[in-house]
């Protein structure tokens, strides 16, 4: 799919591989999730719109790039995609963040919206959702949605394990969001959840199981 975007970095492989891993800690969960957000952030931002601006070095004045108007802004998909913040506000630190709140039912496999709060300006910004796992895809796509009824247009969504019937289903609903992702994983089990995967990405991160 045009719209998609794997990563096959060593970096993000070999960190993916453990936070896979059954054994690691919750610490180191934590901060492979953020590593990874950073190292997937290089490229996702690629497009930020740059300006020539007048500084001084300690040899000569000259013209260079900055970020132009620092127009970002980050939003997770709680609770899990709070772990993935931090990856991107230490690259753009001036970045504002919403939060949408989600939770999916676990006998229907549907999301439930219970939350949504959002930078004022939304429409402005280049927004970058967030959620470590997108497995059947209910979630994003009604982030998404609920981000687009507030105004929001230029819109990526950054995941660190997909399954294919979440991209599929996030491409149909929302074929203008761009897809960022660490791995593509087999496919999702009888209960929804990604296979191999990596368990339930927000009890790891927060120690709640």
């Amino acid at each position: 799919m045009k719209n998609v975007t794997i990563f096959d970095h060593p970096l993000i492989q070999h960190k993916t591989t453990i936070m896979r891993m059954k054994s690691t800690s919750n610490k180191e969960f934590r901060e492979s999730v953020e590593e990874i957000t950073m190292l997937m952030c290089y490229e996702a931002l690629r497009d930020l719109p740059l300006e020539d601006v007048d500084i001084e070095t300690p040899i000569k004045k000259t013209t260079q790039k900055m970020i132009k108007g620092k127009k970002l802004a980050v939003v997770p998909i709680l609770r899990a995609g709070l772990g993935m913040v931090n990856g991107l506000l230490n690259l753009v630190p001036s970045a504002k963040v919403g939060h949408i709140g989600m939770y999916r039912d676990e006998e229907t496999l549907q999301p439930h919206p219970y939350y949504c709060k959002l930078p004022a300006d939304i429409e402005e910004r280049l927004i970058v959702v967030v959620d470590p796992m997108l497995a059947t895809g209910g979630s994003a796509c009604d982030a998404i949605a609920q981000i687009k009824e507030k105004g929001g247009r230029h819109i990526k969504f950054l995941c660190l394990i997909a399954a294919p019937e979440g991209i599929e289903a996030l491409s149909k609903a929302h074929p203008d969001v761009e897809i960022y992702c660490a791995n593509v994983d087999e496919c999702l089990n009888e209960n929804g959840y990604i296979v191999p995967g990596l368990g339930d990405a927000g009890d790891r991160i927060f120690g709640t199981k």
